[in-house]
């Protein structure tokens, strides 16, 4: 076999490594849009008369008021209103950032740029919103040992140790990766 056709057989094979490395991260996209489809937010006002529940993107699924809500004024009851509003879509919006970042790896960096975002607009500092995150997180997954072929941890944005090159395929004792490629192709045609 020439030294071309080769390269080209482990590139091919390089390439089906990645492939397999995306379909592992994409395979538990069903469960993070089932915690997505489950995800609640809920805000309380400070005087705890409004209550907002909001899922997501922002949708706002249930709204509820104790007697002394509707005893204040009309612009106040507005405003509590609100601004318990905002605060449960902002934390709806913070937590569908930790659910994507936990299924599709930290390179997007979604949270940040959604904790950053909300400062910003809300008048707030990033350590302020990441101690309300941290206050209202469920408990971490428990950590399992990564096993060597098993993709689903990693990142399919970059590899898991720039520095590491994949493997070449073992050479096979009736020649290179390539004869062994053409000899099973060309088995298989003969059937």
């Amino acid at each position: 076999m020439s030294p071309e056709f080769e390269q080209l057989v482990a590139q091919f094979e390089q390439f089906q490594s990645k492939m397999k490395r995306v379909d592992d991260r994409f395979a538990n996209i069903a469960d993070m849009q089932g915690e997505l489809s489950r995800l609640e937010a809920v805000a309380t006002s400070p005087d705890r008369s409004v209550t907002v529940v909001a899922g997501p993107g922002g949708s706002v699924k249930d709204i509820r008021l104790t007697d002394a809500a509707l005893k204040q004024r009309p612009d106040a009851l507005a405003q509590a209103l609100m601004s318990t509003l905002h605060e449960a879509v902002a934390e709806s919006a913070r937590k569908q950032a930790g659910i994507v970042d936990t299924h599709m790896g930290d390179d997007l960096q979604l949270t940040e740029q959604v904790l950053e975002t909300q400062a910003e607009v809300l008048g707030t500092s990033v350590e302020d919103l990441r101690a309300r995150m941290a206050d209202a997180a469920p408990a971490p997954r428990p950590v399992t040992e990564e096993r060597q072929d098993d993709y689903s941890e990693r990142s399919f944005l970059r590899p898991a140790d720039p520095e590491q090159n994949p493997p070449s395929p073992p050479a096979s004792p009736s020649g290179s990766a390539g004869d062994d490629f053409l000899k099973k192709l060309f088995d298989e045609d003969d059937r």
